[in-house]
């Protein structure tokens, strides 16, 4: 715990817009589990070194039906990897683009590239607020 309420919230950096030089962005690529090697190879070559992968399972416009075939039962859930970076906001397009290059087959499940803005960052060792 931090030791008095003065210092019970990190101090914040100086508020900036999102058109600023420093605004930075979350893009989270939802990406089937076979492409995540392809883009994180892609996404360290452009000098991104922040990555969080998580396997998740999820579905878009097009239902799976539930059923069985030899004992297996099978949801309409696919299994999918979420690639999250945080990115300063003049790489965003190009994390876009890598990402599109290296996952787009053409087929429905191909996923999804969503960008989002960040408001704060905080440094948990450090307690600042700043870059994310």
């Amino acid at each position: 715990m931090w030791a008095d309420a003065q210092s019970a919230r990190p101090p914040r950096a100086a508020s900036r817009d999102s058109e600023s030089e420093g605004a930075m962005k979350l893009v989270k690529c939802i990406v089937r589990p076979d492409f995540v090697n392809g883009v994180t190879c892609a996404l360290e070559r452009l000098g991104v070194s922040g990555i969080t992968v998580t396997d998740v399972r999820g579905r878009g416009k097009r239902t799976r039906p539930i059923g069985d075939y030899r004992g297996v039962e099978y949801e309409r859930f696919l299994p999918m990897s979420m690639v999250d970076v945080i990115a300063p906001d003049d790489l965003v397009d190009d994390i876009v683009r890598a990402v599109i290059d290296h996952t787009r087959t053409g087929e429905f499940g191909d996923g999804r590239v969503l960008v989002m803005p960040i408001e704060e960052g905080y440094s948990i060792r450090t307690r600042q607020c700043g870059a994310a």
